[in-house]
């Protein structure tokens, strides 16, 4: 077996256990190396670790003083004793001490059984020193002690100076011991410390030394301890990848509010307001305010207004009823992104066109929590203005999207009250078969004249981010995804 000099160094000084500063002391190198290479010696067996949590005593800030200048009960008992008797009244020795001290004297003077006191007197009964004053001299001499090396004596001391504010520190530190095996002590006896190379440096290479010397073998069997640097958490290094993909496809990144106005979240969208999706089973509405402000409402308004009671200007019947302007301020936590590609909508001109954007957020539904639903989740939202779009140009962008993302996706017909033509986008994950992973299609005109101010083909599609993560490594619950594993974050591969 080949060895390093450094570990032929430690077998050499351990001959029983030892503490690591005691062999970093004997072998005459520093602690980080002895730490390493105890840690190559034990992958071969040669010595075994020990390691313990073990209690470490120092003096706090009053317990300094106390071992300068005694114990209150101490001063008290000194105080009687210089008068040559054995008891004294109270009222002589209340001049001497503050009244804390005093307090606290005659408190453990008690607590000790070391003085009666009745009467307004104090009588001595005992005037050797104390188990925790042994323990007050040996912290003032040591510093720090490991509490297990204690006498039980001085353990019942520590007890007592416990119970006191300040007196001591107690800190949980960690120690380590080496122990060598019998293969260990037969190859210390056997094995010499040879001068090899372990390294090529440019004074070796020029000067030739390297020809003179031996080189030392490595070991590429030897067992080494992973190291998993600095990464991102996997879900956000997925929405830096999509993020990406929509970049690399034309598209250009917006972003809004968590927190919206029924407005821009329902209404804009064409969702009537007794829509079962407004309902508290589905969104989480605030208490406070009560109603929100709405940027652009009153340019928005009356459009919106006449789109939802009669169809405004879209040729629609709309939805036959009256429409109400409390209900669109109030607030809640967003349902959807799509709310802000509402508000991007109001911002465009034909002259803006064609218009490709994109948005990633957090979005909040009163969902029931399953392998693929929670309350707060991330979706990614995009929208394209174009006069020349159409249903195939959409399914092409979803079809080209979850290519990049590594799935095959297929389209089912579906319903949404702000799009026609719409379908639901559907991966297949094993063991769960077909998921459906948000919606898409292309807005209706009760959404696109009131806001955009004119007909125009809006692709636009929503989808569940959280899902696609999740499939995308492996998972086959999202729940997965916030669970706070340290060792499934550092071994969680980097796509």
């Amino acid at each position: 077996m080949e060895l390093h000099p450094n570990e032929i160094k430690i077998l050499k000084a351990l001959k029983k256990k030892s503490r690591v500063d005691e062999i970093a002391e004997k072998a005459d190198l520093d602690l980080d190396a002895v730490n390493r290479t105890l840690s190559w010696l034990a992958t071969k067996g040669l010595v075994k670790i020990d390691e313990r949590i073990v209690e470490e005593v120092s003096l706090g800030k009053e317990g300094r003083i106390y071992a300068g200048f005694g114990l209150p009960e101490r001063n008290i008992l000194l105080k009687i004793e210089k008068t040559g008797k054995k008891e004294l009244a109270l009222s002589e020795i209340q001049n001497e001490f503050s009244k804390e001290a005093i307090s606290i004297g005659l408190g453990w003077l008690r607590e000790k059984n070391l003085a009666k006191i009745e009467k307004g007197k104090i009588e001595i009964l005992k005037t050797g020193k104390t188990k925790d004053e042994k323990l007050l001299e040996l912290l003032k001499k040591e510093g720090k002690i490991n509490s297990s090396e204690l006498t039980p004596e001085l353990k019942k001391g520590l007890q007592l100076l416990k119970k006191r504010k300040n007196v001591v520190k107690i800190s949980e530190k960690k120690r380590m011991w080496a122990i060598p095996t019998e293969k260990g002590l037969e190859i210390s006896k056997t094995t010499k410390i040879e001068k090899t190379i372990s390294q090529l440096t440019p004074k070796s290479i020029k000067t030739g030394e390297w020809r003179k010397g031996t080189f030392r073998p490595y070991d590429a069997d030897i067992f080494v301890r992973p190291e998993y640097s600095a990464k991102k958490h996997p879900l956000q290094r997925l929405i830096d990848k999509i993020r990406e993909i929509f970049v690399a496809m034309g598209f250009r990144e917006i972003k809004g509010p968590l927190i919206e106005s029924s407005f821009w979240n329902f209404d804009a969208l064409f969702v009537p307001q007794d829509h079962p999706a407004r309902d508290m089973h589905d969104t989480f509405y605030l208490k406070n305010p009560k109603h929100i402000e709405i940027p652009w409402f009153e340019k928005f308004k009356k459009r919106v207004k006449d789109t939802h009671e009669h169809g405004g200007t879209t040729g629609s019947t709309g939805w036959q009823y009256r429409w109400d302007e409390n209900l669109a301020k109030l607030p809640l936590m967003r349902t959807h992104t799509t709310a802000v590609t509402c508000r991007h909508l109001t911002t465009l001109k034909k002259e803006d066109l064609p218009e490709k954007v994109f948005c990633i957020g957090k979005t909040f539904r009163n969902e029931t929590i399953d392998y693929k639903h929670l309350p707060e989740f991330y979706q990614v939202e995009g929208i394209v203005v174009d006069e020349n779009a159409n249903f195939r140009n959409l399914l092409g962008i979803l079809d080209e999207f979850y290519r990049e993302m590594g799935f095959k996706v297929r389209f089912r017909p579906a319903y949404f009250p702000y799009t026609e033509m719409s379908v639901e986008p559907e991966v297949y994950m094993k063991k769960k078969g077909w998921i459906e992973l948000g919606g898409a299609g292309i807005f209706r005109p009760e959404v696109v004249k009131p806001l955009l101010g004119f007909d125009c083909p809006v692709l636009a599609w929503g989808l569940g981010l959280d899902r696609v993560v999740a499939m995308s490594l492996g998972l086959d619950d999202i729940r997965d995804l916030y669970i706070p594993d340290l060792d499934w974050l550092r071994k969680s591969r980097v796509l």
